[in-house]
């Protein structure tokens, strides 16, 4: 994709430009990536996706904490953006910069991932000492604020007293408070809904002296989503969005290394109705009814 603005960064999923000196372009793209791994075929409107959960969770979301989001409306940008890429409508989020911190606010609801890797080993979840006997995928007696710094190449999980060295106390501790209930209003909405969130990510940055949330929130893939019914402790529940195309590579002799082998169009098609699902679900809107989806 290429506009007519300063382009700041690419990553797995989002391109980033700059409008002006106070704003930013986050245009979110059909990429997918499976085991680390970007593979070739996009998946039909997951950027419209992606875009238009976290515009549902910040604005039901906004008594907690304010959002970095000026805008999704793609006529809000300049007409000669817009006539460089017609596919913009639904994908994009027009947003304040923001001063990022230099964490990874995650919060966790289940025992699940590194966590349950970590638990099996010692008996903790990020130096944290547990209940004894716990299951993996089992919910945990609270929702807790488990950061991580943050890395190009590996997040390494680090203790809350690291987090305050890092941010200093004060934001540290704001940081949590809000992580905390965003994930526990968020993620008890999605359940009456049908869709667990296990854990989850969030970014949080200052805006005009501010903590924030930036970037996306409640997602398929800035969160792990297990379907309600699918649950069972003991076990390892099916990836919400995802578990089609990790299905199908685990059949595969692939050593999950690039280059990615290539998705068939069935799984391609069933992986973008996950999604679809998932926005459906937990907004209790129309997917249809989203700008660009035809």
């Amino acid at each position: 994709m290429t506009l007519p603005l300063p382009h700041l960064y690419s990553g797995k999923v989002r391109d980033i430009y700059a409008v002006g000196d106070h704003e930013l372009l986050m245009v979110t793209s059909d990429r997918l990536s499976a085991f680390d791994v970007v593979l070739d075929e996009p998946i039909k409107h997951k950027g419209r996706v992606l875009t238009a959960i976290s515009a549902f969770w910040f604005e039901v979301l906004a008594d907690i904490a304010g959002s970095h989001l000026v805008s999704t409306d793609a006529h809000d940008l300049a007409p000669e953006v817009l006539a460089a890429e017609p596919d913009l409508a639904g994908r994009i989020m027009l947003c304040r910069r923001a001063e990022m911190l230099s964490i990874e606010c995650i919060v966790r609801g289940y025992l699940s991932g590194s966590a349950w890797k970590e638990y099996q080993a010692h008996g903790t979840m990020h130096g944290q000492a547990l209940p004894a006997g716990l299951r993996e995928s089992d919910q945990l007696p609270e929702p807790v604020f488990t950061p991580s710094t943050k890395s190009d190449v590996h997040d390494e999980n680090i203790s809350f007293a690291q987090a305050v060295d890092l941010v200093g106390e004060s934001v540290a501790t704001e940081a949590r408070e809000i992580s905390l209930a965003l994930y526990s209003r968020g993620a008890e909405l999605a359940r009456e809904r049908g869709i667990i969130i296990a854990d989850t990510k969030f970014e949080l940055g200052m805006v005009d002296g501010a903590l924030v949330v930036c970037d996306e929130i409640l997602t398929p893939d800035s969160s792990r989503f297990w379907p309600v019914d699918a649950w069972v402790p003991g076990t390892t529940p099916p990836s919400f969005d995802k578990q089609p195309v990790r299905d199908y590579l685990e059949t595969l002799d692939w050593d999950k290394n690039p280059p990615p082998p290539p998705l068939p169009p069935e799984v391609v098609a069933a992986t973008s109705g996950r999604y679809i699902d998932a926005y459906e679900r937990i907004t209790g809107r129309s997917f249809s009814m989203w700008p660009g989806v035809s």
